[in-house]
């Protein structure tokens, strides 16, 4: 099986069929971290280094009230660590006992977080984590078949081992990356980073705010002072399951992607959650936009009319098999925000990727999607792109 054939109805019935039939309580975490409304963001932080848990329920006298995310603190850089939990509560979607495994995927797509809890009435019954999702994943025979250039990032985004440390903080926070591979000057893989490693080297006892962490001193120092330097990768032709197997057994979030020696992409959990979240029933091509803020929600109506264009154009020439955007804003000062916006769009068994810097959301979401059209566009008279080249 191929990405591909999940648009055969047939086949795609009966792979959702497999997945819903496992049980929202069979993937559960019951022992999990909790915070409450009134504690210090210094006191979440801490009990997210402690848990290793990036997302956290905020708890207020036995009831549930939101979560509590690691990256939604990083990018505060002016609030300060006295400051209480309450005012960085995120209101993220919560899963029912009885939600079929394939919305919980979808779920942790589209709010890009890595737990959700399992919630009745106001009470916090347990907690699903991503890495649970990629077990059942696992034992899923049709996803292990599926080749690693069919869902990996490409190009991968990469830093060298003499890049700063605060240069790479930067890059971290405003794409909203939690793990990046380090390279050197042969483009080949040296080790890898993530926002743990940054922070743990990185943490001053008397720093007040997020944003000391960047005025650090240690920030001067190099990446390859911190980096893992026993880094496990994984070919560009490999089976997913070897992939699935790697991220289960060694508890891995992401893999670098090599052909040879050469960095040439990158696979996440985030990838494989995409792949379960397709599998839902649907009447119509599955579109999911992640990363917006509450206050942000009332452009979803003009970005969703742009997709719908570029769909029924590109239509035309293949048949997209389904389209994820991911939204990240950066550069709060003054209350200005420039937008970060990825996206993946899959069409004839291929995966087509674009990206947008700017500080208009519409407009960089609409730069965006016609970059994408045009892709496809001379898709149809090329195989430039790598996936393409390697069928």
């Amino acid at each position: 099986m191929g990405v591909k054939d999940l648009e055969d109805l047939k086949k795609l019935s009966m792979l959702r069929s497999q997945i819903d039939g496992i049980s929202v309580e069979s993937v559960t975490s019951k022992d999990f971290p909790t915070v409450s409304p009134e504690d210090r963001i210094a006191d979440a932080l801490a009990v997210m280094k402690e848990s290793n848990y990036q997302d956290v329920p905020v708890v207020d006298g036995g009831e549930y009230v939101g979560m509590i995310s690691y990256v939604s603190i990083l990018r505060k850089k002016s609030v300060t660590l006295d400051a209480k939990v309450k005012n960085l509560v995120r209101n993220l979607p919560t899963i029912a006992p009885d939600t079929e495994i394939t919305k919980v995927a979808e779920m942790m797509v589209s709010s890009n977080c890595r737990q959700l809890p399992i919630v009745s009435g106001k009470k916090v019954l347990g907690i699903v984590k991503r890495n649970n999702l990629i077990e059942v994943a696992r034992d899923i025979k049709a996803f292990k078949e599926i080749k690693v250039w069919e869902i990996m990032s490409n190009p991968a985004e990469s830093v060298k081992s003499t890049d700063l440390m605060d240069e790479v903080l930067a890059l971290m926070i405003r794409e909203d990356y939690r793990t990046i591979p380090v390279i050197n000057n042969e483009n080949s893989v040296v080790g890898i980073v993530g926002m743990r490693e940054i922070i743990d080297n990185n943490w001053k006892k008397d720093a007040k705010t997020i944003g000391d962490l960047e005025k650090s001193s240690k920030a001067q120092i190099t990446v390859e002072s911190i980096a893992k330097t026993s880094v496990s990768t994984i070919e560009w032709d490999s089976d997913l399951g070897e992939v699935i197997d790697l991220m289960v057994e060694n508890k891995f979030s992401t893999l670098p992607v090599i052909e040879g020696k050469s960095l040439v992409g990158i696979i996440t959990e985030y990838d494989v959650l995409e792949l379960i979240s397709a599998c839902r029933e649907r009447d119509m091509l599955f579109v999911q936009i992640s990363g917006l803020e509450d206050d942000e929600k009332d452009y979803v109506d003009a970005i969703y009319k742009d997709i719908e264009s570029m769909v029924q154009k590109v239509s035309k020439i293949y048949k997209p098999e389904s389209f994820t955007m991911h939204v990240t804003r950066y550069n709060d000062t003054g209350g200005n925000y420039k937008y970060s916006i990825s996206a993946r769009l899959f069409i004839n068994g291929t995966a087509i990727m674009a990206k947008e810097v700017g500080w208009d959301l519409i407009k960089t979401a609409g730069d965006l999607i016609a970059n994408m059209e045009d892709q496809v566009i001379n898709m149809k008279d090329s195989k430039v792109t790598f996936r393409k080249r390697k069928k």
